[in-house]
């Protein structure tokens, strides 16, 4: 006899719409800067205008007299009041070398943009007015920007005890890579500047932190891509115990790696509401957001590849450079070295590998993880050389491509870098791409255009991300300063509606729906009967954080688990009451039943309402119908893709016109198609950007010449073709539902794929390299041959 049915279509796969979107279009959300306590605060931070200067004398007389100021600190008040910044990830096997990182500093500043002072008054306004008060001597000193620049023997150094401003040197090494050199018939090379990003999040940073002296407790409200490292950093920083340490993170508007960081502002407010005994509240102005949070990229990479001349691929070996910042912010290390270095054969069966990173320090805002961090870097750096050589031996860029690709596998392949990849299917991914782009039309439009003197480029790339970051173990042999487990609760009530309690938080990603959806469909309650709980320490179990695509392939997974424990439970319950034995026991639709009589049967509402009554229970089982589940993955996951774009060069202007763009991901089986779009659209627009507008510049001084919106260019709807999105659905082996990250797929790809559009489109001009971005006057100067491109 047939299993109960349910007229209900299966909610996993659904694109049903995001139940954050209502508060977020009406603006009814609450932000950090949205709350207001009673006897609140406001703290202004006065930053260092040079690059780098040692502070002679700090006069805050006219600031502390100034109407409306409670207060004005500088960073000796700190002293023995906050610990140094930590860094979070210790590249092990790299010499590494952390810099003091002070939250106001006290004889030298860095970077444009290093706290100095603070004032805390009545009003915002009040604060600021009196910040311009604050009279410093400074002694400017030389300053370096250049992550290569400062490596070298004579530059100007920013630590005393970091000789050439390396903070590490590490190096992975894969296969004989001087054997595939000296095998080599075809050698290419190239220098690629992965140039500086602002990350621009909607919301700029802030805090709200409430002090109590009374009792020593903390509740700090900040705007956070991880409440519970904030906890776990803070209680390092200021001595406050994590049981008397509350974060709550309200609605975030945006991260991109931008909000994982503990930055100077968040320890400055703490200690000023540690001091005074008040509430006090610190925003960002975008300006300060520019200067002082965090950038992303800045990295030199010197690369080159060996191939047979027949396109085979053989080895890699590379130096990157990558630039810190003035100093080593949380997860800073890990980015250029194993999210980056990690990667470097991609999809493709490269049997060597070497390459060596240096961390560097310049008079720049520290770097962290931006959208992607460090595989966009490995996958431009592979997908960039991959046309070199198709360029080189006459090839079509997509037969090169399809020579080296690793064959499907469905449970496990070794890459030479040490990894194991889940699974893949390379090769389909591409196949759908081409098809669906109409590929060969495309050559053929591109050769009739020329033949017209119009200059159309196509560009492809492929990637595999190493994401869903864990396990734990891997962790820590990598140098990571924690855990990556996630953890989950499910708790139902009598009525048969649930609350889930998860410790990750997610900020935009849409996990309040997609996470319903995954109890909806595990128990067969509606999923407008589950409420998702996120962002408060107090109320939520321990999580390791939102960052990495990590928050459906790790949190998810626990989530499923703890659903599983629930249905257990309901298991045996109905066992009791339909007096069967448990192993006769089937589900179905949110339905338990004996097995041949479907009528016999309880729904999950039935056996919440048991359990939390309690009246007829089996013998030693606990009421309640709630479960705890602690999800610690055994490997990362592996999304991957294909991308295609199509673009159109003016060589009279050197402007770029993107006119298609195809993207073919694969992130296992989706949860909800629609947020999975989202979150592609949002990916490759943001690495579009850094292949055709972003840059954040500095001056030799170590002046922002882009700290304003006005001077930092950011994609905009005008300017960009509707981005077709399409999929190819390769299960994870060992996740719990089979699924992988999305969130960075689409900024692993882009910005390749269009770069390589605009080279390919260049060939009539022999342009055979040219700086991102790629601005109309750069493309410009490259069709004519001039310097400066």
């Amino acid at each position: 006899m047939a299993a109960p049915t349910t007229a209900a279509a299966r909610v996993f796969g659904s694109g049903i719409r995001r139940r954050e979107d209502p508060r977020l279009l009406t603006g009814t959300s609450r932000y950090t800067a949205d709350i207001t306590l009673p006897g609140q605060l406001y703290a202004a931070i006065l930053r260092s205008p040079h690059g780098h200067a040692r502070i002679r004398k700090i006069n805050a007389a006219a600031a502390k007299s100034a109407p409306g100021v409670v207060e004005v600190f500088t960073g000796a008040d700190t002293d023995g009041v906050l610990q140094m910044i930590p860094c979070a990830w210790l590249v092990p096997n790299s010499d590494l070398k952390v810099g003091p990182f002070r939250a106001m500093a006290t004889d030298v500043v860095r970077y444009v943009g290093d706290a100095v002072a603070v004032v805390v008054a009545d009003t915002v306004e009040q604060a600021y007015d009196a910040v311009d008060l604050i009279q410093v001597d400074y002694a400017p000193l030389p300053a370096v920007v250049d992550p290569e620049r400062a490596s070298k023997p004579g530059a100007p150094q920013l630590h005393t005890d970091v000789p050439n401003n390396v903070a590490f040197h590490w190096t992975v090494a894969g296969g004989d890579v001087d054997a595939a050199f000296k095998n080599a018939e075809v050698i290419v090379r190239d220098r690629i500047v992965q140039q500086r990003l602002i990350p621009t999040a909607m919301e700029t940073r802030g805090a709200l932190a409430q002090y109590t002296p009374a009792t020593g407790e903390l509740t700090l409200w900040n705007t956070t891509q991880n409440p519970h490292i904030v906890r776990f950093i803070m209680s390092g920083v200021t001595g406050i115990p994590e049981d008397r340490l509350r974060v709550i993170a309200p609605e975030v508007g945006g991260g991109f790696g931008s909000k994982i960081p503990q930055i100077q502002g968040d320890f400055i407010t703490v200690f000023c509401s540690m001091k005074l005994g008040r509430p006090v509240k610190w925003i960002e102005s975008r300006t300060e957001n520019y200067q002082s949070t965090t950038h992303g990229r800045d990295h030199v990479q010197d690369v080159e590849l060996a191939a047979t001349k027949d396109g085979r691929i053989l080895g890699l070996r590379c130096t990157v450079w990558a630039g810190m910042g003035a100093y080593l912010s949380t997860a800073a290390p890990g980015i250029p070295t194993i999210l980056h270095g990690l990667m470097l054969s991609g999809p493709y069966n490269i049997a060597a590998v070497k390459e060596d990173v240096y961390g560097v320090y310049t008079n720049t805002t520290p770097v962290e993880a931006y959208r992607g961090a460090g595989r966009p870097e490995a996958t431009f750096m592979l997908e960039r050389l991959v046309n070199k050589l198709s360029d080189e031996i006459g090839v079509d860029p997509v037969e090169v491509r399809r020579r080296n690709l690793i064959p499907p596998f469905d449970n496990g392949h070794d890459v030479v870098t040490g990894l194991k990849y889940d699974s893949g299917n390379y090769q389909g991914a591409l196949d759908k791409l081409l098809a669906h782009a109409g590929y060969d039309a495309l050559r053929k439009e591109q050769a009739a255009a020329r033949e017209q003197g119009r200059y159309i480029g196509i560009g492809v790339s492929l990637y595999v991300e190493i994401c869903g970051l864990g396990p734990s173990q891997v962790a820590g042999a990598v140098g990571f300063q924690g855990g990556l487990w996630e953890s989950a609760i499910i708790r139902f009530h009598p009525s048969g509606k649930a609350h889930v309690f998860i410790g990750s938080s997610p900020h935009g990603q849409g996990e309040e729906t997609t996470f319903a959806q995954i109890v909806a469909d595990e128990l067969g309650v509606s999923v407008n009967d589950v409420k998702v709980v996120h962002g408060d320490t107090d109320s939520t179990p321990m999580g390791w954080g939102t960052y990495g695509s990590r928050t459906t392939a790790v949190s998810g997974a626990a989530l499923a688990m703890a659903t599983r424990k629930i249905k257990e439970k309901a298991r045996l319950l109905t066992s009791h009451l339909l007096e069967a034995a448990v192993e006769d026991i089937d589900y179905a639709n949110g339905k338990f039943f004996v097995k041949g009589f479907p009528d016999r049967h309880k729904t999950i509402q039935d056996i919440a309402l048991m359990a939390n009554v309690a009246w007829n229970m089996p013998d030693g089982m606990e009421a309640g119908l709630e479960a705890t589940s602690f999800y610690d993955p055994p490997n990362f996951v592996f999304p991957f893709g294909a991308h295609l774009a199509v673009v159109e060069v003016d060589p009279s202007t050197g402007h770029v016109t993107l006119t298609r763009y195809v993207a073919v991901d694969d992130c296992g089986p989706q949860i909800n198609p629609m947020i999975v779009e989202g979150q592609v659209h949002g990916g490759v627009v943001q690495g579009i950007g850094q292949a055709l507008w972003e840059h954040g510049i500095y001056d030799d001084s170590g002046q922002l010449l882009t700290g304003s919106l006005n001077d930092y260019a950011i994609p905009r709807a005008d300017v960009l073709p509707e981005i077709e999105v399409l999929h190819t659905v390769t299960p994870s082996p060992h996740h719990p539902l089979g699924v992988k990250g999305v969130g960075e797929a689409g900024t692993i790809a882009s910005t390749c794929t269009v770069y390589n559009a605009v080279l390919d489109a260049l060939e009539p001009f022999k342009v055979t390299s040219i700086r991102m971005p790629l601005t109309p006057e750069r493309v410009w100067r490259a069709i004519a041959g001039r310097e400066g491109a």
